[in-house]
């Protein structure tokens, strides 16, 4: 589920990018774009917004590159503005009270054993529809731990929230997603 990734971009390619270098921005762009768009997509559950959401991400990292610090890594630090601009994309779209059509549900987890087509797609069915009910700190959450991999640290310091409200979150999720899901366990 996991993507395994290649190590971060050095420390020289985020100053060229930082300083302007067209090729080292894409080169940061070409190495994180893939994994901001699965978690944009988890966030906002429409294709289309996920695109958005990268695209306005790619945006802010360029015109913020110069004020990362290195403290975290390019990675976590990119994840963050994600997560940031999907909320935001999510707060204007509810404020706004667009319709908005849902995109297709990567599969949560495998299918499980024993279970005919039409359970399988009761299951898929109703996780998507749980997944869009979850508020959007408990889908970056879930989405940032579960088919990210990331530690609560680094989930917390995203959402920017304390560890224990980053947990809660993600209880929270997972306890919906297994009350959703109960006849089939």
């Amino acid at each position: 589920m996991n993507d395994i990734s290649p190590p971060d971009i050095s420390p020289q390619h985020i100053r060229r990018a930082a300083q302007g270098d067209q090729a080292a921005f894409r080169l940061i762009v070409e190495h994180h774009s893939r994994a901001m768009f699965r978690l944009a997509f988890r966030l906002t559950q429409n294709e289309a917004q996920a695109e958005e959401v990268v695209q306005d991400t790619f945006m802010k990292v360029y015109r913020k590159l110069k004020d990362f610090k290195q403290d975290s890594s390019l990675r976590t630090w990119i994840h963050r503005i994600t997560v940031n601009t999907a909320m935001d994309h999510l707060r204007r779209k509810r404020h706004l009270e667009v319709a908005t059509e849902t995109g297709e549900l990567p599969e949560v987890a495998p299918e499980p054993a024993g279970l005919c087509a039409a359970e399988q797609q009761e299951i898929q069915e109703r996780t998507q529809k749980l997944l869009q009910q979850l508020s959007p700190i408990e889908r970056a959450a879930l989405s940032l731990r579960h088919f990210e991999g990331h530690s609560i640290r680094e989930i917390a310091h995203a959402l920017e929230l304390g560890e224990s409200a980053c947990k809660q979150a993600i209880f929270r999720a997972v306890k919906k997603l297994r009350l959703a899901l109960e006849p089939w366990s």
